[in-house]
């Protein structure tokens, strides 16, 4: 039996979320279709701000409402410090363990040559822009997962700072190989910024 169009257009465009297969998107179409018509609107606006309200900070590549960010903006913040992590969600999982005042830069990815994706993929090069701009920077903590990708774009990232004499430092033990930031609780990412170790 084939669904409705509309339905079978839904599914389609649930299954292009991460982790969701036809099944569960099939599960959430049926969801939608049960919702009262407020939350489905809802819904649907809350999409198109996603979209058209928010773009990446000129800075750091973090999503922002204004540019820059709040962060980038905030003379409050310790200059001397970045800190590279792979996507927004970080920066998120940084900013609620309290820890951390320091800045950012996301860049939006890792290094897959497996996947096509290099250095030009994602956001290093105005990483080394910042840097050279930025002579109040001592500091850059490689805060990336811990999983071969990530590991060999903080190899790959280290290289390219360290003749500028900035400090390069890696989070400490305490992630677990191959686990993600986001899903790593506030002690265990305390615990890992204060051990951090040089590169």
């Amino acid at each position: 039996m084939q669904y409705p169009l509309p339905i079978a257009h839904l599914i389609d465009s649930y299954m292009k979320l991460p982790g969701i297969g036809e099944k569960t998107a099939t599960r959430l179409a049926f969801y939608t279709l049960d919702m009262p018509e407020d939350d489905v609107q809802d819904f649907a606006k809350s999409l198109k701000e996603v979209k058209q309200k928010l773009r990446r900070c000129s800075i750091c590549g973090n999503v922002t409402e204004k540019d820059p960010c709040d962060i980038c903006s905030n003379p409050e913040r310790d200059q001397t410090t970045i800190m590279v992590v792979e996507q927004p969600k970080d920066v998120m999982a940084f900013e609620e363990m309290g820890e951390y005042d320091g800045l950012y830069h996301v860049l939006h990815g890792v290094l897959s040559p497996m996947d096509g994706i290099g250095p030009e993929e994602i956001n290093i090069k105005s990483l080394i822009t910042r840097l050279q701009k930025q002579d109040k920077v001592k500091e850059v903590i490689l805060a990336l997962n811990s999983t071969p990708e990530g590991e060999s774009t903080a190899m790959y990232i280290s290289k390219l700072i360290k003749p500028s004499g900035i400090k390069v430092t890696h989070l400490a033990a305490g992630l677990a190989v191959g686990s993600d930031i986001e899903y790593a609780n506030s002690i265990t990412l305390k615990r890992a910024v204060q051990g951090r170790t040089s590169l």
